[in-house]
């Protein structure tokens, strides 16, 4: 999402880090630049001034003049002051006195709906056991989705026949939470393609009838500059206590994101990052600054694979390689994982570095190279995985065949696989080389 912006400023940082000492002049022109991309990224200009203001005075200071890494030193001065712009982590806030209800509002199109349904997903994989509410009974379709994602999850859900009033759907739905041993209810309130006075009357009454412990506004992040004014429109009507961003994963400039916590004082509670029903995450402000400045988020990429991982699994792997006994059989289990944790892009966004590299690749290769990958291995024996040796030339052409690939595909596959083993015996040995990509040369 952050391609355009973190790719300026890392422009920015380059002509830094090729300077000695700097001077005023040398941060005024770096923040200069600094102000055009946040501008360019739809970035709030009241926030932008703000935010060069403070990255100012502080660069002005010894710590970046005097210091020997100066680039350095500004580029940590401006990851923290993006984490102040993004406020403080928040997370939901449960009910003393069970269930605990969380109330989703906004406008028509910005993916309410489902994130209601990744919430309650969210908070069952947490433990928890939630209910979905359809209160949203002027869109037949948007009751239908609500259920449809529900038996997709596992998941409950209340809803009550067209032309029941949205008051009465939600005071039964809590009666019935109270009746299953409920935790969380989930609401799914009425939206419109626009804000209107019988929307917003509509859930000033069911704020009041719900008394809910989260008020949650779901905006599109890819609306930028509208999502924000949005957030002031809903919040002076009725009291936000969080912020869901969706369409996190589009090519969105990030303004959004940047802007509205500091424009309204609500804290970004969830981002959403893809269609999948798990594709909520919790926001971490300093890890969003972290992705913006290209220095990865390698938490979140534990996390995914923590998530994805069978335990028994990655145990029975971790021998294999410490016995260099990795197979191809052992590879195509490892693909098969990583695709479970999200596209590609999204997975190199999170490793320090790797955002630059893929930024500048078609759109989509990473996958199509996988499937490449995945057809040639699906297209061996089980003895031609186990023992690749074993695959001469005859072969390579059959399983080129059998996968629409090439024998050229073929032959660089298990040239690469036959790097990787080396590599995995030297390290069983204890002799891996200082160099890595000398054994790729």
């Amino acid at each position: 999402m952050f391609e355009i912006l973190t790719d300026k400023l890392n422009q920015v940082f380059r002509a830094l880090g090729s300077r000695g000492k700097l001077t005023e002049k040398d941060v005024d022109e770096a923040l200069r630049q600094v102000r055009l991309a946040l501008l360019e990224a739809d970035v709030n200009f009241k926030v932008v001034k703000d935010f060069v203001a403070r990255v100012r005075e502080r660069s002005l200071g010894a710590e970046v003049l005097q210091s020997l890494t100066p680039a350095q030193q500004m580029i940590k001065i401006v990851n923290e002051e993006l984490i102040a712009t993004l406020g403080e982590q928040s997370r939901l806030t449960p009910s003393s006195q069970p269930p605990s209800v969380a109330m989703l509002v906004g406008l028509q199109g910005y993916g309410k709906t489902t994130t209601a349904a990744k919430l309650a997903l969210h908070l069952k994989n947490a433990g928890h056991r939630p209910l979905l509410v359809a209160a949203d009974n002027r869109r037949p379709a948007a009751v239908e989705q609500l259920a449809t994602l529900g038996r997709q999850l596992d998941i409950p859900v209340h809803s009550e026949p067209p032309g029941t009033s949205s008051k009465d759907i939600c005071s039964r739905a809590l009666s019935r939470a109270k009746g299953l041993g409920i935790t969380w209810v989930i609401v799914d309130t009425a939206g419109r393609l626009h804000i209107d006075e019988e929307m917003m009357a509509e859930v000033e009454q069911l704020r009041r009838v719900l008394k809910p412990d989260e008020v949650l506004l779901v905006v599109d992040a890819m609306t930028g500059q509208d999502a924000v004014r949005v957030a002031e429109e809903f919040h002076s009507r009725v009291q936000l206590t969080g912020l869901v961003l969706t369409k996190m994963d589009g090519d969105a400039r990030g303004g959004a994101a940047l802007s509205i916590r500091w424009v309204t004082g609500v804290p970004i509670k969830f981002i959403g990052v893809g269609e999948k029903a798990e594709a909520l995450e919790p926001f971490y402000p300093d890890r969003l600054a972290s992705r913006i400045l290209g220095m990865g988020d390698v938490l979140t990429f534990i996390e995914k694979a923590e998530a994805t991982l069978d335990e028994q699994q990655a145990r029975e792997l971790e021998k294999k390689v410490k016995s260099a006994r990795f197979d191809l059989e052992d590879f195509l289990s490892q693909l098969k994982m990583l695709k479970k944790m999200g596209p590609l892009g999204q997975l190199a966004e999170m490793l320090p570095g790797m955002s630059r590299l893929t930024s500048k690749l078609p759109a989509g290769v990473e996958e199509k190279q996988l499937v490449k990958v995945e057809a040639i291995i699906l297209s061996m024996t089980p003895e031609e995985r186990r023992n690749p040796g074993v695959i001469g030339g005859s072969r390579r052409k059959r399983i080129a065949r059998g996968s629409g690939t090439l024998p050229q595909d073929v032959n660089q596959l298990l040239n690469q696989f036959s790097q990787m083993q080396k590599l995995m015996k030297m390290g069983a040995a204890g002799k891996l080389p200082r160099n890595l990509m000398g054994m790729f040369r």
